[in-house]
């Protein structure tokens, strides 16, 4: 059997040679690409469904990146020895495929797709991420969908001279101030998802700037290699004519949702759009059977009532403010909803904090530990531990809904990460904090940007738990309106009908000079850059009043930990004792922690730390651990116990199951004839060490410590 024909292309991003095929492997799917730059290799597949789905009202988009442990040659940890459930960084690639890609499907297509990206070799330089958003988009321009692409994707960061890099290594990114993922089309961005160390807006539009010019590249790469495919691209035409039912509602509830979106009041517009909703079913239930419009509702399953309802809501709501500049709560497109804060509201908490702003309430926990409780990460990344963790929780209460409490979604596990990365730039080295620190950010209530709300809610918490941060970290959401022919409308502080009806969810995050994160989704299909950079203007703008109503509650960290928090303690020793301090199996450390009750991490360089809720248990164990690697030397000072005494001097105790010996000679100024009554057993003395012959054993003096000496004594 003959290996298939393949077709390829190449192009360089950031100078490094990227390369597509097809035509080699799985072959029953739509499209399929390998994308290799390096010895980075990713399969990439698409399948789309022959028929719509019945009964929905969304785009059936599925994406799946699936990292394989043996793209770096390792076997899983864990009992199965098996990759498991998705990471939480293979869930935020996911994501960031999903993104661009979704706005650039026609309403109503409701047809399957699926994409599969999987990465089989990985050599730890080229980052898998946007390598996988390029082949998604080849692989769905080789599908024959309907998808209004291509798109392109590149990391941006800088070198060490301040350049600006496309698709940097991990240890690139890792030594610039910015990190900053952009997608989009020939002609506009959709999708920007950053990490930064305290930049300026003006950084943010220059990397966007430079990403722009590789995205065309890739874009126009990708379409000549559709031709060269011979693909034929779908045609799409909604089936369904819903202009009737749009009709219908225009005619029966129009002047009924004006009303409700004229009052600025949440629960009155509810239960006005709901009573408006109720007239207008009505309406249809009661057109004959055989009127279209059932027709198609009763054929699909779907509810196109709901559907043109909202097109009503949306007309409605778009209107207002760019004829009016009035939104739904009465807002002007640059205000701020009222902020209120709060610190220490729970009592054994080490840190916390309530943020609310309008209808979106946060609670913030912040809970300190020693290094032990690291999170190790099991994964194909360089990195391999965290010392920061936040986790973002969103119960169904948090919008008056009933709904079971279980793991965290896709979603979820992206907020969460957003209000991660928008804080890390503001904590302090292990160095000067040697705690690992876990926030918890509980959404109580919820209407738009919850995420914002545990960025600022984590940054009080850490400030509330006496964390020595840099900075208050703080993050509003911005939103767009658009129409063609039309100055595009900024919004500051979107709410949730603002991020559901408009156009884009745009969330920055930082301090009064500079930008930590920042991401960036658009339901438009792109933005142009002037509107971009004044959404940065106005997002400041924003963040600084944030900041202004935080600080009215606390300003700086607290002077003190809380006295439910463990102490730490950090001593060296000698690398060579530390497989003594750990000994066979690990048994003396066991034996450490069960006598002290506290935690013990011992790194490489010999730097241990010691973690307790108690000083008498970090005393036990620094005690233990001296003793094990205690070794006397001539000139040293030591406390010591009397333990035997012979006639020609006494036995003294020096810890770590050493003892030296004070001749009798050396107890007295005076010449004694015994030695007691001077020295006792069970004393306490100060001994000076004055000679260690060559048998290793220690000769003390007690006449010879001087006051100097004294306080030189080591223990």
């Amino acid at each position: 059997m003959t290996v298939p024909e393949t077709k390829s292309f190449q192009l360089e991003i950031g100078g490094k040679t990227v390369t597509v095929e097809t035509g080699k492997y799985a072959n029953s799917t739509n499209g399929s690409v390998t994308v290799r730059c390096g010895d980075t290799m990713l399969f990439v597949h698409c399948c789309v469904s022959k028929e719509p789905r019945v009964g929905i009202d969304f785009f059936p988009l599925l994406i799946d990146y699936e990292e394989r442990m043996s793209a770096i040659g390792r076997i899983p940890g864990g009992y199965n020895r098996s990759e498991g459930k998705a990471s939480d960084k293979a869930i935020l690639i996911s994501r960031l495929i999903d993104r661009p890609i979704r706005p650039l499907f026609p309403k109503g297509y409701r047809n399957d797709i699926q994409i599969v990206a999987q990465l089989f070799s990985y050599d730890q330089e080229n980052q898998p991420d946007t390598l996988a958003m390029l082949g998604a988009s080849c692989a769905l321009m080789l599908s024959g969908a309907p998808f209004e692409g291509p798109i392109g994707a590149v990391r941006v960061s800088k070198d060490a001279d301040g350049n600006l890099i496309a698709n940097p290594t991990h240890a690139q990114a890792d030594a610039s101030d910015l990190d900053i993922v952009v997608a989009g089309t020939h002609d506009s961005v959709i999708m920007v998802e950053a990490g930064c160390k305290f930049v300026t807006e003006d950084d943010i539009m220059n990397a966007v700037e430079f990403a722009q010019v590789e995205i065309r590249k890739q874009c126009e790469a990708q379409e000549e290699f559709a031709r060269a495919c011979g693909v034929v691209k779908e045609e799409f035409v909604n089936p369904y004519d819903t202009s009737e039912l749009a009709k219908i509602i225009e005619e029966t509830a129009h002047d009924m949702i004006f009303d409700a979106y004229h009052h600025f009041d949440r629960e009155y517009r509810q239960n006005k759009l709901e009573e408006a909703k109720k007239l207008v079913k009505e309406k249809v239930e009661a057109l004959p059977d055989d009127h279209y419009i059932k027709q198609i509702i009763e054929e699909t399953g779907i509810d196109f009532v709901a559907e043109e309802f909202k097109n009503a809501e949306k007309h409605i709501m778009r209107a207002m403010i760019l004829d009016e500049g009035v939104r739904a709560d009465g807002r002007k497109p640059t205000e701020v909803r009222p902020i209120w804060c709060e610190v220490g509201v729970i009592p054994r908490a080490h840190g916390s904090a309530v943020f609310t702003r309008g209808q979106t309430q946060i609670l913030s926990v912040a809970t300190l530990a020693g290094p032990g409780m690291k999170q190790e990460l099991d994964g194909v990344d360089p990195e391999t531990e965290k010392t920061y963790m936040h986790k973002y929780i969103f119960p169904g209460f948090s919008v008056g809904e009933v709904k079971p409490l279980r793991g965290p979604g896709r979603r979820e596990v992206g907020h969460g990460n957003l209000a991660e990365r928008a804080n890390v730039p503001a904590l302090p080295s292990q160095e000067e904090f040697g705690y690992t620190i876990r926030v918890t950010s509980d959404v109580l209530e919820s209407n738009g940007s919850t995420s914002m709300g545990s960025t600022c809610g984590s940054s009080m918490a850490l400030m509330n738990a006496g964390v020595p941060v840099k900075c208050m970290i703080g993050g509003v959401a911005m939103g767009m309106i658009t129409e063609p022919g039309r100055e595009p409308v900024v919004l500051t502080d979107i709410q949730g009908i603002e991020d559901f009806l408009g156009d884009m969810d745009f969330k920055v995050t930082g301090n009064d000079d500079g930008i930590t994160a920042l991401q960036m989704d658009m339901k438009a299909k792109g933005i142009a850059n002037d509107t971009l950079r004044r959404a940065l203007a106005q997002a400041k703008e924003g963040r600084l009043h944030i900041l202004g109503e935080m600080r009215k509650v606390i300003t700086k960290p607290a002077d003190h930990l809380s006295p439910f928090a463990p102490a730490i303690t950090t001593m060296n020793i000698p690398v060579e004792d530390i497989g003594t301090v750990i000994g066979p199996g690990g048994k003396q450390i066991r034996a450490i922690i069960d006598a002290s009750g506290a935690e013990i991490d011992i790194q490489d360089n010999g730097v241990v730390t010691i973690t307790s809720n108690d000083q008498e248990g970090a005393a036990i164990a620094k005690k233990m651990i001296n003793d094990l690697t205690f070794k006397p030397e001539v000139g040293m000072v030591i406390k010591g116990k009397v333990v035997r005494i012979i006639p020609i001097g006494a036995f003294v105790e020096l810890g770590g199951g050493k003892d030296g010996m004070v001749h009798i000679s050396q107890i007295c100024q005076e010449r004694i004839e015994t030695i007691e009554p001077h020295v006792n057993i069970g004393d306490e003395v100060v001994v000076k060490v004055i000679k260690i012959d060559d048998k290793g054993r220690i000769n003390l003096t007690i006449k010879g410590v001087t006051e100097e000496d004294r306080g030189k004594c080591i223990n």
